[in-house]
């Protein structure tokens, strides 16, 4: 094959070769580049094409230079050199990898040097070793995350059973559950969890699980532990962990009185479910802890833990500003009267109200309170030619005049135009992104922080600007 390749000379043999390497390199006998071929185009956009006319071992880096010497000492007519990984500097600032192996072409002392090129070898090897470490990064936190989960678990002093939701099986126990039933822990793991009961509360563990798998929430009840423990009361939650559900049993002491305040709390309790206007108490986090039938028909839903342990701005608002007005000025003042507002149903409805709300900071749990009625549907304006009527939201902010701080309301009704003319420019562009900011006389990332700050759009969709 030497022999062929020497008869062809040292250009054609460059060219033959170069049709199956990414880079061929013709050198003569003092080392110096003839000629040069590029299967890979993109090699040429690197400096490569300044070689010519340069001695080989120049166009390396210094590290480099040793396997330059190598390959032309041990170039052979009838043997190919092995590879070696040489760098060279390139013009975007990094080095350029090839691998070389080189052959000698003839007698008169010229060599084919044949090189592959390794920069996408390179750049997934870098992103390997990045992969890598990036788990482990999450595994060193997950580990984290368990630990302190173990110790929260072993050192609370609330007693707490995790049990398969299927099987009803006891799968983790912490200390104080173990104190609290009274057996070894081998004996409370495994176990079904009606086991550990008096066979009266059976039925009612029964009737929670059911509860748990059909809705996924349960009432707080009672239940007489097994070889007389004594009462406790029992709340549950439910849990995934990959495609399994568990359930997660809180015990608390039971309280002598807790039947009698129950049946004192009763005709009140039917009193507030009967009112025609709506009534719900949330805690301080506003998740919802009572809601009453009017509030249900308001809201489109068919029963109360449909709405137990949602928040209740899921509800409140027809823009998001006017729920962030109530709770602050809620917050500030410690009641709010006759906010005007709309209630947006389940099922898409939405209905004028308005709401009263008390907070009360010093109950036993904290709690706010919000009384909800509708309102009488207003006669609609006569529209005056080149008139522009304000949107509904911001009659409602100058209404709070008065009520709320100067430096909140402006701040709110500075949201509040904010996002008109973003949901405005967006209408008009037809959701053209790129467009929009534009018109906005924003950068395109201003404009995708509003986006997000405002919950406007799908931000993971397609911009209609980028098709």
């Amino acid at each position: 094959m030497s022999k062929t390749l020497g008869a062809l000379g040292g250009e054609a043999a460059g060219l033959l070769v170069a049709a199956a390497t990414d880079l061929s390199l013709i050198i003569d006998a003092d080392g110096v580049i003839r000629d040069a071929a590029f299967g890979a185009p993109d090699l040429a956009g690197q400096g490569c094409d300044t070689w010519l006319g340069r001695r080989w071992i120049d166009t390396v880096t210094v590290e480099s230079r040793p396997k330059v010497d190598a390959l032309l000492r041990d170039a052979a007519p009838q043997a190919v050199t092995r590879w070696r990984e040489v760098n060279h500097p390139s013009v975007s600032g990094d080095d350029l990898p090839i691998r070389y192996a080189a052959m000698r072409l003839g007698d008169d002392g010229s060599i084919i040097a044949i090189g592959r090129n390794l920069r996408a070898t390179a750049a997934l090897q870098r992103k390997l070793i990045e992969t890598q470490q990036a788990l482990e990064r999450d595994y060193l936190r997950l580990r984290g995350a368990e630990t302190r989960y173990r110790m929260l678990f072993q050192l609370g002093s609330e007693p707490v059973l995790v049990i398969d939701a299927t099987t009803r099986r006891v799968t983790e126990v912490n200390p104080a559950a173990v104190r609290l039933i009274g057996r070894p822990e081998k004996r409370i793991l495994g176990q079904d969890v009606v086991e550990l009961f008096e066979a009266a509360s059976a039925r009612e563990i029964e009737a929670l699980f059911s509860g748990l798998r059909a809705t996924g929430k349960a009432e707080d009840f009672e239940a007489r532990l097994g070889g007389n423990r004594g009462r406790a009361r029992i709340t549950a939650s439910l849990f995934r962990q990959g495609s399994s559900a568990s359930a997660l049993l809180r015990f608390a002491e039971a309280t002598a009185g807790s039947a009698e305040s129950a049946h004192a709390r009763g005709p009140l309790l039917n009193v507030i479910d009967d009112i025609p206007e709506g009534f719900v108490v949330t805690d301080l986090a506003r998740r919802i802890l009572i809601a009453n039938g009017a509030f249900l028909d308001l809201a489109q839903v068919a029963t109360e833990e449909q709405v137990r342990g949602e928040r209740i701005d899921r509800w409140i608002g027809r823009e998001e500003t006017e729920a962030a007005t109530l709770f602050a000025t809620l917050a500030e003042h410690g009641s709010v009267r006759h906010f005007v507002t709309g209630l947006r149903g389940l099922l898409g409805a939405v209905e004028d109200v308005e709401i009263a709300a008390v907070a009360v900071p010093h109950a036993e749990p904290p709690c706010l309170g919000f009384t909800i009625r509708g309102t009488p549907r207003r006669a609609t304006a006569v529209a005056i030619p080149g008139a522009h009527e304000l949107p509904r939201s911001v009659e409602q902010m100058t209404e709070l005049v008065g009520r709320v701080s100067m430096k909140n309301l402006v701040r709110e009704t500075t949201d509040l135009i904010e996002r008109l003319c973003i949901e405005a420019a967006l209408r008009i562009t037809r959701d053209n992104r790129a467009s929009a900011a534009e018109m906005l006389g924003l950068s395109r990332q201003g404009l995708y922080a509003k986006l997000r700050r405002y919950g406007i759009g799908d931000l993971d969709g397609p911009d209609l600007g980028d098709a």
